[in-house]
């Protein structure tokens, strides 16, 4: 199973992945989920996967050749003039390699689904974010939807919701993102470190800012050792049940 999380700021995009990746209790390893492509002073693109390992490994390593040989039925993100666009190539990628298996069963398709958070800026156009879904189609975040997630959702998504602000800083948005990640580890055995981090801030097309959590890392330790005890805290300061 897996984790991700993209998250739509006044100030850019916040992406956060996991790298558990397991096919069993005892068949379980550690897979990078996000994928970034660079071009310096004109564009920044994050890619995070959830699902079957071989369709989103297939999607990324398509994307790669196609940056350094795109073709007229095959675009390169690179070279596309909109994020919508990049997501329109991205999202037809994806549905291509989960129809290659339609012809190994019934079953096939399903158990070659993935989805996919895709986000970045192109100079002259604003930060955008979209949720794309294996059958290729996808949504776009906004005011009402400022953050997707994809894989394991439901244990972190409370805390993102009760705390989430536009206006919030990145290093506030980290914050929460980590406490996040920490109720969805505590939760669920197919979430684990490392934990993955980018950061893309608006119309900074020249600075990459990410950072890996490991295993013992010391900030990761603390707020989710913090968020344990000022949830003690705070329970107790509920006021008491009476029959």
């Amino acid at each position: 199973m897996t984790y991700c999380v993209g998250m739509r700021l006044n100030k850019g995009l916040v992406f956060m992945s996991d790298t558990r990746t397991n096919a069993g209790v005892d068949d379980i390893s550690q897979v990078r989920k996000m994928r970034s492509w660079h071009v310096p002073g004109e564009r920044v693109i994050t890619l995070m996967s959830a699902g079957n390992l071989a369709t989103t490994q297939a999607v990324v390593s398509l994307l790669d050749e196609r940056t350094k040989a795109p073709e007229d039925r095959h675009p390169s993100i690179l070279e596309a003039p909109s994020m919508f666009v990049v997501a329109t190539i991205i999202g037809e990628t994806l549905r291509s390699v989960v129809m290659r298996h339609n012809d190994e069963g019934p079953a096939a398709e399903s158990l070659f689904r993935a989805s996919l958070i895709v986000g970045g800026q192109i100079k002259g156009a604003e930060p955008r974010l979209f949720l794309i879904y294996p059958e290729g189609n996808f949504i776009e975040a906004g005011e009402d939807n400022p953050f997707f997630q994809i894989g394991e959702t439901k244990y972190g998504r409370p805390i993102i919701v009760r705390s989430y602000d536009p206006a919030m800083s990145f290093e506030d948005a980290v914050k929460l993102l980590c406490v996040s990640f920490d109720s969805t580890i505590r939760a669920n055995a197919g979430v684990d470190l490392p934990i993955d981090l980018k950061i893309h801030e608006r119309d900074d097309f020249t600075t990459v800012r990410e950072r890996r959590f490991e295993r013992d890392d010391p900030y990761f330790r603390r707020v989710s050792e913090g968020w344990a005890e000022a949830l003690g805290i705070a329970l107790a300061e509920l006021p008491d049940f009476r029959f």
